[in-house]
C-alpha cells in the first residue's frame, strides 16, 4: 500500500517563516489561544535542551477539477501543531495572543542563563523576575534582528559579577539555536481525498488541546481565499470575540480592511449586546450554519464540501466547493443577524433560562438556535409561535440529554426527519415517544437523585422557578430570579454541617441536589446548622406570633404556598435526621412533577 504521508524535519525558524509568509494557514492570530503560560515554558525548555516536542501535520487541499479542465493545487493547512506555532509566535516573535478570556496578551518566557542543577532555567515572565538581575526577562528581545549581543553581554556581566563574558556568549548562542532546533513535519499525500484526510483529522490527538472538525472546517476556510474564506473567518472570530467583550469593538473597528466588509455592518450591534446566555464560539457559530442552510448535522460533510465533494460521484468539483462556501456564507450571516439572535435569546429567557448558569449544553443550545433558523424559513409555522415551539424543543432535548451523547448523529437525524415531516408532526412523535408518564414519575425522579449542581434537571426545575415567578424559600418579595441573577447563593434544606455531625459525611449524600435551594443568605445565617423541624416550626409559629426570626413571611396561607412552589413536603415541621432519605425521595417527586407542569405550560 502506498504511504500516505512523508515525514521531513524542518527549523524551527523555518516554520515560523512559512507562517508569516501564509504558505501554511493556521487560524488567525485573534482566535483564542487555550494553552497555559506553563505549557508555553515547558515548549521552549524542550526546544533548548533538545527534547522532541512532537509532530506539525500539513494537509493540503485535494486536487480539484476546475472549468477548463485543469486541476488546482490546494493550499497547505496545519492541522496539527497550531497551538505550538502559536506558542513560538508569541514568546520568540512577541506576537500578541488572546487568550480564553478574549484578552489581548503577550505570553513572555524569561531565561536564567546562570540557572544551577536545581534552578529552572525558563519561567513565566513575573514580577520578581524583573526585579531580579540573574533573569533575561524576555527572550524574544534575543530573536530580534537588531539584538545587540555584545553590549548585552557587557551590561548583563557587569550586574552579574559571577558570569563571565564568554561562557554568556556560548549560553546565548545555545538560546538563539533554539530557531535552528529541527520539528517533525508530516505532509499528508496531496491525492488523498477529503475523506481520508478526515479520517487522519480525527486520529489526531493534539499536545494540549484535542483538535476537532470545527479547527479543521476553520483552518480550510482561513487557506481559501478565492471564495472569501479568509474574510469569512474572520467575520466568525470576531463575533465570537465580541459576543464576549463587546467593548473590544474599539479594537476591532482597527483593522480598516475588514471594516469594509459586509460583514463589519453586521455584527456591530453587538458592541451594545449585554447578554451572557449565549456567547457562541466559532464552533457554534459554523455547526449552526452549517446545519441550517446544508440540512446535515455532521461536520465532516462540511469539511468535504468544502472541498468540492460530490457525495454520490465521490468527486471533488469546484462548483461543489464554490456553492458550499456560498451557503456557508449565507448561514454565517443568518447567524449574525441581530433580530434572530437576539429573538432565539429572548425564547431562552421567556422560558427561564436567565442566566447562562442554566446551560448545560452548548450542542442542545446549537440545535435550538438552528431550530429557530428553520422555522422562521417555514412559512407553515406561524411567527408568533415560533418562540414557543424553540423554547419547548430546549426544554424537551434538555431534559432527554438528546445531544449528549453521540449530539450529530441525533441532530443529523432531527434535522433529516424535521425536513421530511414538517416540525409539528415530528416534535408531536417526539414528545409521544419520549416524554411517556414513566419518564415523568419514574426516569425524571431517578434523574434528579444526583450531587451535581450543574446537573441539566436541576438547571431546568430552577427555569420552572423563574417561569413561574416563584419566591425563594421563607421569603415573599424576592424572587429565584433575584437571587440566580444576582449571583446569590443555593443553600442546603438539611444544612450541611447538620448532616455531617449525624453521621452523613459523603459530599454526594449532604449535596444532593433535592436537598438544594436558592434562599436568602441573611435567612440562611439565621438558620445556621439548626434541624429542619426546629427552623420550620419556628417559621409557622412566626405566622402567629408575627414576630420574624427567619425569612419575611407571617401569613401561614402564604407560607405553605412557599412551600409549595419550591416544592417542600408540608410535613417538614417534623422531618430530622431520620428522616432525611424520606424527604429526598418526596422531593425529587415534587420537583419531578412542577418540571412537567412547567413543560407543558410553555
Amino acid at each position: 500500500m502506498a504511504e500516505k504521508y512523508n515525514a521531513s524535519n524542518i527549523s524551527v525558524e523555518q516554520v515560523l517563516n512559512y507562517i508569516k509568509s501564509n504558505e501554511i494557514a493556521i487560524p488567525e492570530i485573534q482566535r483564542p489561544f487555550v494553552w497555559k503560560p506553563s505549557q508555553v515554558r515547558d515548549l521552549i525548555d524542550s526546544l533548548y535542551t533538545g527534547y522532541p516536542t512532537g509532530y506539525l501535520i500539513i494537509s493540503q487541499s485535494p486536487n480539484m477539477k476546475l472549468k477548463d479542465g485543469t486541476l488546482s493545487e490546494g493550499k497547505k493547512i496545519m492541522i496539527d501543531g497550531q497551538q505550538r506555532v502559536t506558542a513560538l509566535m508569541t514568546s520568540i516573535m512577541g506576537m500578541d495572543v488572546i487568550n480564553s478570556d478574549f484578552e489581548k496578551k503577550r505570553i513572555k518566557i524569561s531565561f536564567n542563563p546562570i540557572a544551577n542543577d536545581e534552578e529552572e532555567v525558563f519561567k513565566v515572565q513575573d514580577s520578581a523576575i524583573l526585579k531580579d538581575k540573574k533573569w533575561i526577562s524576555d527572550i524574544s528581545d534575543v530573536f530580534k534582528p537588531d539584538f545587540k549581543r555584545g553590549s548585552f553581554v557587557s551590561q548583563y556581566c557587569e550586574v552579574n559579577e559571577e558570569m563571565d563574558s564568554d561562557k554568556l556568549h556560548d549560553i546565548i548562542d545555545n538560546l538563539i539555536g533554539i530557531k535552528n532546533r529541527q520539528i517533525g513535519v508530516i505532509t499528508l499525500d496531496k491525492e488523498l481525498t477529503i475523506d481520508e484526510v478526515t479520517d487522519i483529522f480525527i486520529r489526531i490527538n493534539s499536545q494540549g488541546a484535542k483538535l476537532n472538525q470545527s479547527d479543521f472546517a476553520m483552518s480550510k476556510i482561513a487557506a481559501n481565499v478565492k471564495y472569501g474564506g479568509n474574510i469569512l473567518r474572520k467575520a466568525i472570530d470576531y463575533f465570537s470575540h465580541l459576543a464576549v467583550q463587546p467593548e473590544w469593538y474599539n479594537e476591532m473597528i482597527k483593522d480598516k480592511d475588514f471594516m469594509e466588509t459586509k460583514y463589519a455592518p453586521k455584527i456591530k450591534w453587538l458592541k451594545d449586546d449585554k447578554e451572557d446566555i449565549f456567547n457562541p464560539g466559532y464552533g457554534d457559530i459554523l455547526r449552526v450554519a452549517f446545519m441550517h442552510k446544508f440540512g446535515r448535522g455532521k461536520m465532516k460533510d462540511l469539511v468535504s464540501l468544502l472541498g468540492g465533494r460530490d457525495f454520490e460521484t465521490r468527486d471533488y468539483k469546484e462548483e461543489i466547493a464554490e456553492l458550499s462556501f456560498s451557503k456557508l456564507t449565507d448561514g454565517v450571516i443568518d447567524f449574525m443577524n441581530e433580530f434572530s439572535f437576539t429573538n432565539f435569546t429572548l425564547a431562552l429567557k421567556s422560558a427561564g433560562f436567565i442566566s447562562e448558569r442554566l446551560i448545560n449544553s452548548q450542542m442542545t443550545l446549537d440545535f435550538a438556535y438552528t431550530l429557530y433558523l428553520i422555522l422562521n424559513n417555514n412559512n407553515k409555522i406561524e411567527k408568533t409561535q415560533i418562540k414557543h415551539f424553540v423554547s419547548k424543543w430546549y426544554v424537551f432535548s434538555t431534559l432527554t440529554s438528546r445531544y449528549i451523547t453521540s449530539p450529530e448523529t441525533s441532530m443529523d437525524l432531527d434535522i433529516r426527519r424535521i425536513e421530511e415531516k414538517g416540525f409539528l408532526e415530528y416534535f408531536n412523535e417526539m414528545e409521544d415517544s419520549n416524554l411517556s408518564d414513566t419518564f415523568w414519575e419514574i426516569g425524571l425522579v431517578q434523574n434528579l437523585e444526583t450531587s451535581a449542581i450543574n446537573s441539566p434537571f436541576f438547571n431546568v426545575f430552577l427555569a420552572a422557578q423563574v417561569h413561574g415567578s416563584d419566591n425563594s424559600l421563607l421569603m415573599y418579595g424576592t424572587k429565584v430570579r433575584d437571587l440566580i441573577t444576582t449571583m446569590g447563593d443555593i443553600h442546603h434544606i438539611f444544612p450541611k454541617v447538620y448532616l455531617q455531625k449525624n453521621g452523613i459525611t459523603e459530599k454526594s449524600k449532604y449535596n444532593q441536589i433535592a436537598n438544594y435551594t436558592y434562599l436568602d443568605t441573611a435567612t440562611n445565617i439565621s438558620i445556621g446548622h439548626k434541624a429542619p423541624n426546629e427552623y420550620f416550626n419556628t417559621v409557622f409559629n412566626q405566622c402567629a406570633t408575627k414576630v420574624l426570626k427567619y425569612g419575611n413571611i407571617t401569613d401561614e396561607t402564604l407560607l405553605k404556598e412557599n412551600l409549595r412552589i419550591n416544592c417542600i413536603p408540608e410535613n417538614v415541621v417534623s422531618m430530622d435526621i431520620m428522616n432525611y432519605e424520606d424527604f429526598l425521595l418526596e422531593r425529587r417527586k415534587l420537583m419531578a412533577k412542577k418540571i412537567k407542569d412547567y413543560y407543558y405550560s410553555l
